[in-house]
């Protein structure tokens, strides 16, 4: 959720942070620390937890994964009942400690802290504007900004000032907010980003994903409703302010990468969508092939759909190193195509001398889709049929993804025959934006399909005319 900035080497979106809240649990950090686990693929820059005991606000952030910052000692040294953590994704120039979360800070209304997963579109004249008034920020995360209108705020009461300060942000935001042992969660009117509520027990829990809830074995309960805001207190959650009427714009790539298969978002379950894509894939884009091959993890689902409807057998052709981390040192020596090879590799055996349907979710810039042709065609594959079981990604993501520029996306300035001669695959057929909001139980005016489109719901007009001017330089 950082301002503005440019994504890595890594040829994939990702979306930039989750967010998990536990109240009214003893040792509540033990369950966000878990909670972070399961959604550590929303984000392995950094993490955080706060946690609050009736007297203190004691909070611990670093770089790196979940698993590597909180052990059992450091979880002991965050008591309390009520705690919220939050990993994150940094863009490219913000990787840094400063912009990492929960925000946490002393204010009149009592030690606040905060987790955002969106992007605010409007963050930077609302930053101006606090800064020309004596604000002064601690990282360059539009996530400040809440904070700092909250502590702002002339409103009588807390709930007041929550009000106050959503009703002055413009963008994707879905948001927990701890204060002085009050739990209360939020999500943009347009629901960009998921948000679900759960229990466990007489618990309280907050997340970003389901598979949080899975794994700490809580029930889901609802989803936030875009546009609500609910204090969680009691047998039922306190709405401050209810649900918004529709249309929305419910992030479709959600179902098509970012979230678990395991979870459930904007009411439907992912993995079942996602082979969904991979059926009408097949029927939209037959290939003469004699396997299906995934690009794992995330094709795996598409690819299982598109088997099945093409009637072509799934075959295991790349297997996928998860044990690479943040730190791994390259060889001195160049290696071809290194950055993905210490990722995935071809069985040989299954791929030589076959005809092959490869399915992914995406292409960004098409460096990496080369690289994964050119090695299943020197494993021996005689032709590679290269399926996506998304459109064609012609522009960024304000709403808290992390994307390329424009221009470095492929397909904003190529065709599909000019990327199929790129990445070198024997055909190339990208799922139509019909095809895809098909195969969703959500009604197609409810998702934001802006990457696909140019179609953006919601953009401030000077903040947005400060990025193109970036993009343009």
């Amino acid at each position: 959720m950082a301002i503005r900035g440019v994504s890595g080497a890594d040829d994939k979106f990702h979306d930039e942070c989750g967010v998990c809240a536990v109240l009214g649990y003893p040792d509540a950090a033990n369950l966000v620390y878990l909670g972070l686990y399961a959604l550590q693929h929303r984000g392995q820059e950094s993490a955080g937890i706060a946690a609050f005991d009736g007297r203190e606000l004691r909070h611990r952030k670093a770089m790196g994964y979940v698993a590597d910052i909180f052990n059992r000692a450091v979880i002991e040294e965050l008591p309390g009942s009520a705690a919220l953590g939050h990993v994150r994704y940094a863009t490219a120039g913000n990787s840094t400690l400063a912009n990492s979360q929960p925000v946490v800070a002393t204010t009149h209304r009592g030690l606040v802290a905060l987790a955002h997963n969106g992007n605010l579109v409007n963050a930077l004249r609302l930053r101006r504007q606090l800064e020309r008034e004596g604000a002064i920020f601690q990282s360059t995360s539009d996530s400040e900004v809440f904070l700092h209108l909250l502590a702002r705020s002339k409103a009588p009461t807390l709930e007041a000032a929550l009000l106050e300060t959503l009703d002055a942000v413009v963008g994707a935001y879905s948001l927990a907010v701890l204060c002085d042992g009050r739990l209360f969660a939020a999500r943009d009117p347009h629901g960009f980003r998921p948000l679900a509520l759960g229990r466990l027990g007489e618990a309280w829990i907050v997340a970003s994903e389901t598979c949080a809830f899975d794994l700490i074995e809580a029930r889901l309960v609802r989803e936030v409703g875009p546009g609500e805001v609910v204090e969680l207190v009691g047998e039922e959650p306190r709405v401050l302010r209810p649900p918004r009427p529709g249309p929305y714009a419910h992030c479709v790539f959600e179902h098509v990468y970012f979230a678990r298969p395991d979870s459930r978002v904007f009411g439907e379950d992912v993995g079942p969508a996602r082979e969904r894509l991979g059926e009408r894939l097949a029927q939209e884009h037959p290939a003469p092939a004699e396997i299906v091959v995934a690009v794992p993890d995330s094709g795996v689902p598409a690819a299982l759909g598109y088997a099945r409807a093409s009637g072509l057998p799934f075959v295991l052709g790349l297997v996928r190193n998860h044990y690479v981390g943040r730190t791994f040192i390259e060889p001195r020596q160049s290696i071809r195509h290194f950055g993905v090879k210490v990722k995935l590799n071809p069985v040989r055996a299954a791929v030589a001398g076959k005809r092959i349907v490869l399915v992914d979710d995406s292409i960004v810039r098409g460096t990496t889709s080369r690289k994964i042709v050119m090695m299943l065609k020197a494993a021996g594959a005689r032709e590679v049929h290269l399926r996506i079981s998304s459109p064609p990604t012609i522009g960024p993501c304000f709403y808290g993804i992390d994307t390329p520029q424009r221009r470095e996306l492929i397909a904003s300035s190529q065709t599909v025959e000019e990327i199929r001669g790129f990445v070198g695959a024997d055909s190339l057929g990208y799922l139509s934006e019909e095809g895809m909001l098909s195969c969703l139980a959500t009604p197609p005016a409810n998702f934001c399909t802006a990457c696909f489109s140019g179609r953006y719901r919601v953009l401030d007009e000077e903040d947005h005319a400060d990025i193109v001017a970036k993009e343009e330089r």
